[in-house]
């Protein structure tokens, strides 16, 4: 229980900014094993963004409240994801082979594709978001943001990694996540979907799945597998579908 417990730490670590205990002995494995917990690590965040959102909806427009509650998870994560989004949009669209996709990515100065990714996906969320109720749309962020996060472990286990395994923010050398550690993050991501409308739940399942598998095929297809930045990528895209099926209006509770 004590490793589980330090792997949920090094979750939180890893995906966040926020503090947590100290925790010894810690291994580069660590990263890799904690991939079951990446759900809990994201359902965190959105619990807090969620949190900030009913708190602002007691004082102004839908609107704002979800942009403050958007703005609150971007600060948690760091904008870890919404960079991966970026740079991955800004390779794919503007590279010619997978070297310069690659090279690209690495780039720090963001692009064309990178801008409109970026501006595309926080509108889609924002405006999924200020359809519904204050309730419902914080109930959506902590679905999503925990579904968001299992999507990226089953990227991590179906795709090799692409590029230069000195540049991996996460350990390759290691075995990436198991077919178990998988079906545990996928697990742990259904809890809050009990409290949505079952089918806004399957639309937005439904959507996940399928920009989950465009990006992975054609991260595989154009760079050769995945890294951190498809990764950012996923999570940003599978958060921004989930949140559309959420808004979606048949056998909407409001």
């Amino acid at each position: 229980m004590r490793r589980q417990f330090s792997l949920l730490l090094c979750a939180v670590q890893f995906l966040t900014r926020l503090p947590v205990p100290a925790f010894p002995g810690f291994q580069a494995d660590w990263i890799n094993r904690s991939a079951r917990y990446f759900p809990l690590a994201g359902q965190l965040s959105g619990l807090l963004s969620a949190a900030v959102l009913l708190l602002a909806a007691q004082f102004w427009s839908t609107w704002i409240a979800a942009a403050l509650g958007l703005l609150t998870a971007t600060l948690i994560t760091g904008a870890l994801h919404e960079d991966g989004l970026a740079d991955t949009a800004d390779g794919f669209g503007g590279g010619r082979d997978p070297a310069h996709r690659l090279a690209i990515m690495k780039d720090s100065r963001i692009g064309t594709y990178g801008v409109l990714a970026l501006s595309f996906c926080t509108v889609l969320k924002l405006a999924s978001l200020a359809a519904l109720s204050p309730f419902l749309a914080a109930c959506s962020l902590i679905a999503a943001h925990g579904v968001a996060r299992a999507a990226t472990v089953m990227v991590m286990h179906g795709l090799p990694y692409a590029g230069d395994p000195a540049s991996a923010k996460i350990s390759i050398e290691n075995l990436p996540p198991t077919r178990t550690e998988m079906w545990i993050a996928l697990l742990l991501a259904c809890w809050p979907l009990f409290l949505l409308h079952y089918t806004n739940i399957l639309l937005s399942l439904a959507l996940c799945a399928i920009l989950t598998l465009a990006l992975a095929r054609a991260a595989n297809r154009l760079i050769g597998g995945q890294r951190g930045d498809v990764l950012g990528a996923v999570e940003q895209l599978c958060e921004a579908g989930f949140l559309l099926g959420c808004a979606a209006k048949f056998g909407a509770i409001h």
